[in-house]
């Protein structure tokens, strides 16, 4: 039996409506699943701004953007970070999409990318790498877990071509 404060966490899966949000946008104001309606919305969680992965990363999209604005798709980055740390974030690297603020963690835990990590022995809880694919009609089209940096970006665009 699960105590009051025990969730019980669904796995989300390919097919999927996926979980609705609403954060803070580096955009200014706030942004939700609903207003990205009728377009391909590459939703990408991220450790922290400005360490080396998540940079090469944000580069990475950020090199292919004409690439995606081609096939109609929007990409929003999200972690933890606070609005003013993206917004350097955005800044140092000249990144052309928004970054969403999910200091409350609730995107992380609808999405299930907050997850307990180890590093040197160490035990902490922290965002896993993970990009969701989210469909025109708002499904999950295509989840992508531990996400490693090199070559990830060509992969989902290279998914959103083929199922366009």
């Amino acid at each position: 039996m699960l105590s009051d404060n025990q969730m019980v966490m669904t796995k989300l899966e390919t097919g999927n409506v996926a979980p609705n949000f609403d954060l803070e946008s580096s955009e200014g104001g706030r942004f939700s699943l609903k207003d990205a309606a009728g377009k391909w919305l590459v939703l990408y969680f991220y450790p922290k701004d400005d360490t080396p992965g998540c940079t090469k990363e944000a580069c990475n999209f950020r090199d292919k953007v004409a690439d995606y604005k081609k096939v109609g798709a929007l990409i929003y980055g999200v972690s933890a970070d606070s609005l003013a740390s993206h917004e350097k974030f955005i800044k140092k690297y000249n990144l052309p999409f928004p970054l969403l603020a999910d200091t409350e963690k609730k995107a992380l835990d609808a999405y299930g990318v907050w997850k307990e990590k180890s590093m040197y022995g160490k035990t902490f809880l922290g965002i896993e790498r993970s990009t969701f694919l989210i469909d025109p009609s708002g499904k999950i089209a295509k989840i992508w877990s531990k996400v490693k940096v090199e070559n990830h970006h060509q992969d989902v665009l290279d998914f959103i071509k083929l199922n366009s």
